[in-house]
C-alpha cells in the first residue's frame, strides 16, 4: 500500500476522494499528523490534533454498495487491534461507526461512496485517538485516547500497519 503523508490537511477523506477521482490506485492511504477540517457522519467535526492517527484508504471497486458494511468491518478491525495490543483496554463497537472505551469515543469511521451510474469509488476514513493527552472541555466527557487509558505513548506506525493489514485481508474475503 502506498502511503501519502501530510503534516496538516483539511481532511484525509476529502484528499482521498480527490486523489481517487484523479485515478490514484486502490489501497492508497492518505495519512495526516493533524486535520483542520476532519469530519464524521452528518458532517460533525472530528477533533484531530497532532498525536492522533488520521487516515483514509482508497478502496478497490467492489460489489459491496452499502458503505455501512465496510464501516462496520473497519470498526471490528480497529477494536480487534486495540484489544490485541492493550490487554487492559476493553473496546466496544457502537454501531455503525464508533469504537468506544469506557463509554467514550476513541475512534470514528466514515466510509463515503462516490457514485456515478454505480459506485465509482469508496473511501474509508478512520480517526483514532492514540497519543492525545487531553481533550477540549466540550469533549472531555465524550472522548478518550489510548494514551489516556494506557498511560503511555503508543506507536502510531505499528497500529496503522496492523489496521491496514487486517482491513485489506477482511475486505478481500468479503468482496467479490
Amino acid at each position: 500500500m502506498a502511503i501519502i503523508k501530510y503534516k496538516k490537511i483539511k481532511s484525509t477523506n476529502l484528499k482521498a476522494k480527490q486523489l481517487g477521482k484523479n485515478g490514484v490506485k486502490p489501497w492508497t492511504v492518505v495519512l495526516a499528523d493533524s486535520q483542520i477540517g476532519g469530519y464524521g457522519r452528518k458532517g460533525e467535526r472530528w477533533f484531530s490534533p497532532k498525536g492522533g492517527l488520521y487516515f483514509s484508504i482508497i478502496l478497490p471497486k467492489t460489489n459491496i454498495e452499502d458503505a455501512q458494511i465496510l464501516t462496520i468491518l473497519a470498526a471490528f478491525v480497529v477494536a480487534r487491534v486495540i484489544k490485541e495490543n492493550f490487554q487492559n483496554i476493553e473496546p466496544l463497537i457502537k454501531l455503525p461507526n464508533d469504537v468506544l472505551i469506557k463509554d467514550k469515543k476513541v475512534c470514528g469511521i466514515l466510509t463515503e461512496n462516490i457514485i456515478g451510474e454505480d459506485v465509482k469509488l469508496s473511501v474509508m476514513g478512520i480517526g483514532l485517538n492514540t497519543n492525545i493527552s487531553a481533550f477540549p472541555k466540550e469533549l472531555k466527557n465524550q472522548a478518550t485516547s489510548i494514551k489516556i487509558e494506557e498511560g503511555k505513548n503508543i506507536s502510531n506506525k505499528k497500529i496503522l500497519n496492523q489496521i491496514l493489514k487486517l482491513i485489506k485481508e477482511y475486505f478481500q474475503s468479503i468482496s467479490v
